[in-house]
C-alpha cells in the first residue's frame, strides 16, 4: 500500500500536471470506486477547475473551484496517470477525467480497493476519514506533547500502535519497521513501556525517514508508480524491510522476519530488544 511518502510524491506530480485545468468530462467505469452517489459526483465535478492538489496522511485532496474536494485514497494499488494518449486507458482504468487541454487524468486500480469521495472543501475537517487521523510526520502537530499521550495509553505492541492512523498518521508497514529499527525499539515492545527518550526517537526518526523517502520518490516494493509513471528509489535505502536473512547494517546480526498483529515485521534481534 502506498504510504505517506508515496502519496506525497503522487501529489507533487499531479500538481504540476493538472493544476488550473478544467474537467470537461468524467467517466466512472467502476461504480464502487465512488463513496456516495455516482451521478451526483459526476455532475458536480464536470466543469470544475482543479485549483490545487493537497494531501492529508495517505489521502489525496483534489481541490475544485466550485467549493468541493475529491478525497482520494489509493489503498493497495491505486495509481494516477495524466496522458493525452487513449491507449493509456485499459481495463483497470476506473475513472477518466478529460481535461480542457485534451489530456486525461486516469485513475487505475488493479485491485479495485481505492475510493473517491466528494466533500465540501470548507468542512474537510468534519469528514469521518480525515477527522480521526493523528498528527503526521513533518507537520507542526507532530510534537512530543501530542504524540506521547497517544502512544503510552496503549498496552498493545508498539508496531500495531504506530500503524494505527489515529495515533500518528501516514506510516504503514514499511516505514514503521524502518523507524523502529532506527529507534532501536523492538516491534513487540508494549507501547506503554516506552520511555520519553524512546518516544522522542520515534518522532525524530519518523521525520527523518519520511523526509528521506519523499526525497527518494517513495518506495517501489511491489507496484507503486508516481503520477509520471516512475518508480521510487527509497527501496534501495531501506535497512530492514524485506531484508530478512541479511546482516543488520548496524551490528551485522541477521535480520529476522516475524508476524506482529498479522503483519510481516522485520527487525534486528540484537539492536532491538523487548522492554
Amino acid at each position: 500500500m502506498p504510504e505517506m511518502p508515496e502519496v506525497e510524491t503522487v501529489r507533487r506530480g499531479l500538481l504540476t500536471q493538472v493544476k488550473n485545468k478544467r474537467i470537461e468530462n468524467v467517466e466512472i467505469r467502476y461504480q464502487n470506486l465512488i463513496t456516495g452517489d455516482v451521478s451526483e459526483f459526476v455532475e458536480t465535478v464536470t466543469g470544475a477547475k482543479i485549483t490545487d492538489v493537497g494531501r492529508r496522511a495517505k489521502f489525496l485532496l483534489i481541490h475544485l473551484d466550485n467549493g468541493y474536494t475529491i478525497i482520494s485514497h489509493l489503498r493497495m494499488e491505486g495509481k494516477y496517470r495524466v496522458s493525452a494518449d487513449k491507449t493509456a486507458i485499459d481495463k483497470h482504468s476506473h475513472a477518466i477525467f478529460t481535461l480542457d487541454d485534451g489530456e486525461m487524468l486516469i485513475y487505475n486500480d488493479v485491485r479495485k480497493f481505492g475510493r473517491m469521495q466528494l466533500w465540501p472543501t470548507a468542512t474537510l475537517d468534519e469528514n469521518k476519514s480525515l477527522k480521526k487521523l493523528g498528527p503526521e510526520p513533518l507537520s507542526s502537530r507532530f510534537t512530543f506533547e501530542n504524540i506521547k499521550p497517544r502512544i503510552i495509553k496503549h498496552r498493545k505492541d508498539i508496531k500495531t500502535v504506530l500503524l494505527d492512523q489515529s495515533v500518528m498518521s501516514g506510516l504503514g508497514n514499511i516505514y514503521v519497521d524502518e523507524v523502529l529499527w532506527q529507534s532501536k525499539i523492538h516491534p513487540e515492545t508494549p507501547a506503554n513501556h516506552l520511555t520519553d527518550d524512546d518516544i522522542k526517537k520515534v518522532i525524530d526518526c519518523s521525520n527523518d525517514e519520511i523526509k528521506l523517502a519523499i526525497e527518494s520518490g517513495g518506495s517501489t516494493v511491489r507496484s507503486y508508480l508516481d503520477a509520471n509513471g516512475h518508480k521510487g528509489n527509497m527501496q534501495d535505502r531501506l535497512k530492514v524491510y524485506g531484508k530478512e536473512g541479511t546482516p543488520c547494517p548496524r551490528c551485522g546480526t541477521e535480520i529476522e522476519k516475524i508476524k506482529v498483529g498479522g503483519r510481516g515485521t522485520h527487525f534486528c534481534p540484537t539492536c532491538q530488544v523487548i522492554k
